[in-house]
């Protein structure tokens, strides 16, 4: 089988960590891709660093994707994704933008594209459950995530899984069994998913 990588799009609360805690229990090659972070907030799943080390990858042709949000710049670094494959694991990103999604799908592996899609009021109650404190901002971002695919419409997708209708281990054997089968990415009905 051809190298893979899984790309999970979806606003907060959609349940990118919870399904990659479960990918990595059914099968170990599975391994989260940690960006690049530089800046405040949560530093549990990033490799911390400087915003002059994110400008240095991004003019040396190195920053699949970067983009700032919630006050930091964070970045998709080619050597990392490079670093996990040859070392034969499979890649999972976490994006929450569309063009994020699509840069990183340039890298030369098969990608599962998953858009993972959850109402607002999962994402208010899921960020209060665990104790955020920062729920307002991150339900601006799902209003923007939201925003983003109505922009993007047309955007390809292997795989679209309501997290408010399955489990997080259901969501991961999906994505595993779509992978495994080679999921075609395709356009699917944004409008009807995100109301």
């Amino acid at each position: 089988m051809s190298p893979t990588g899984i790309i999970l799009y979806g606003p907060p609360g959609s349940g990118k960590d919870t399904i990659t805690e479960e990918l990595t229990a059914i099968r170990p090659e599975f391994s989260l891709f940690q960006r690049l972070k530089a800046g405040p907030g949560r530093t549990t799943g990033y490799r911390m660093t400087t915003a002059d080390h994110i400008a240095d990858l991004a003019r040396a042709g190195e920053a699949l994707y970067r983009n700032s949000r919630y006050d930091a710049e964070y970045a998709v670094d080619r050597g990392e994704v490079a670093r996990l494959v040859d070392s034969g694991r499979v890649p999972v990103l976490h994006m929450g933008q569309v063009l994020g999604a699509r840069a990183v799908a340039a890298y030369p592996i098969d990608w599962l594209r998953v858009l993972l899609w959850c109402p607002e009021d999962v994402t208010r109650q899921r960020s209060t459950g665990r104790g955020d404190k920062d729920t307002d901002a991150r339900l601006r971002v799902w209003h923007e995530t939201r925003q983003d695919l109505l922009d993007h419409a047309s955007e390809p997708w292997s795989l679209v899984i309501h997290t408010d209708d399955v489990s997080a281990t259901q969501a991961a054997l999906a994505i595993d069994e779509a992978r495994l089968a080679g999921a075609p990415a395709e356009a699917r009905d944004i409008r009807g998913l995100v109301g």
